[in-house]
């Protein structure tokens, strides 16, 4: 039977305001995709970010296209050819591309009755837990929503920074969490001085790592913060594609890969190799999303060092089940069905 394909926007409420350095949201739009061969149904998800120029209009203005590449070529498994031909059909918009690309791997997967980690030969047991963001408030705030992440188990935090408050802020979750993994985050806030400043001051806390602390048009700053920093640096927004890894030699110690900043699993894969062919660390990333969209990436685990992987963790409610996180573990191994794992919550058993 041929391949049939349809999507539906979805509106995604937060649990909680999730505010950074660029902005505020309280609702994530998400686009699910779905590629059926009759008997299986592969589900991808799309979840735009306007920083990169892409909305869920534009994924909805788009899929059409993409979608009908995907009944033309009419084979899950002819995943290389089908992404090479989707990049050619639409050169940006790699949101849109991306839950075209999750929802084959998926089909594919589920075609062969494997998960989509073994689908790729990866060890379940390799993966490591994600981290929990805590988003720019007040103090007062901060420290409750941190007393109650390490109350859900949750041992890695990741913190937004970006104010002329960043002190105080690291300071309230180091003193709600004094047992706690911290990682933060500027959003590309700083200048490179006030970042070489800031980076010690996070060092003093104990914090990990430092995420993109100049703007990702600046690569000499990161250069001269990278050369200077007491902690290791992450690239957030200076690493989308797998032409910019290479870039990042120098510059930066870990590469953080999103899915959605990238176009799909495939080129995430090819940016988690390049990353460590040239000695970087990989750390996978991901917007608020639904599991429709971050069951995929949840199966490239075992092939990285860091995982932030807390979107749909953000949510009020996810109307799609995924892959089993418990306080952050990100559980491959009792995953008990094929493909990505994701599925509507409502065909769950009891």
């Amino acid at each position: 039977m041929s391949l049939e394909t349809e999507f539906e926007r979805v509106s995604l409420d937060l649990a909680n305001a999730f505010t950074i350095a660029r902005g505020t949201q309280e609702v994530a739009e998400n686009v699910v995709v779905r590629v059926s061969d009759g008997e299986h149904t592969g589900i991808g998800g799309a979840a735009p970010s306007r920083h990169y120029g892409e909305t869920a209009d534009t994924v909805e203005t788009v899929l059409p296209e993409l979608l009908a590449v995907v009944e033309e070529i009419d084979d899950p498994h002819a995943l290389a050819r089908v992404e090479r031909r989707l990049r050619e059909v639409v050169t940006r918009n790699p949101a849109a591309r991306c839950a075209v690309s999750t929802a084959l791997h998926d089909l594919a997967a589920k075609r062969l009755d494997l998960p989509l980690y073994r689908y790729w030969g990866l060890d379940p047991a390799r993966t490591v837990p994600t981290s929990f963001t805590i988003g720019l408030d007040t103090l007062e705030r901060i420290a409750e929503k941190t007393e109650h992440a390490v109350d859900a188990g949750y041992q890695i935090l990741k913190v937004k920074l970006g104010t002329d408050r960043d002190r105080a802020v690291v300071e309230t979750v180091r003193e709600a969490a004094p047992d706690a993994r911290i990682r933060v985050d500027a959003n590309e806030a700083w200048t490179p001085h006030e970042a070489v400043e800031k980076i010690e001051t996070c060092r003093e806390f104990g914090v990990e790592f430092v995420e993109q602390p100049v703007p990702a048009e600046n690569p000499a700053g990161l250069e001269y913060v990278h050369e200077r920093a007491a902690l290791p640096i992450a690239a957030d927004e200076s690493c989308v594609n797998p032409d910019d890894v290479p870039e990042l030699v120098g510059r930066a110690d870990i590469a953080n890969i999103k899915l959605m900043k990238c176009g799909g699993l495939r080129a995430a894969r090819r940016m988690i190799h390049t990353a460590h062919t040239n000695g970087l660390e990989v750390m996978l990333g991901c917007m608020v999303e639904s599991n429709a969209a971050i069951a995929g990436a949840h199966h490239l685990v075992p092939a990285i060092e860091y995982a932030d992987l807390d979107g749909s963790l953000l949510l009020a409610s996810d109307p799609y089940d995924g892959v089993p996180v418990s306080a952050g573990e990100i559980d491959l191994a009792s995953l008990d069905r094929p493909g990505t794992g994701a599925r509507l919550a409502a065909d769950c058993g009891p």
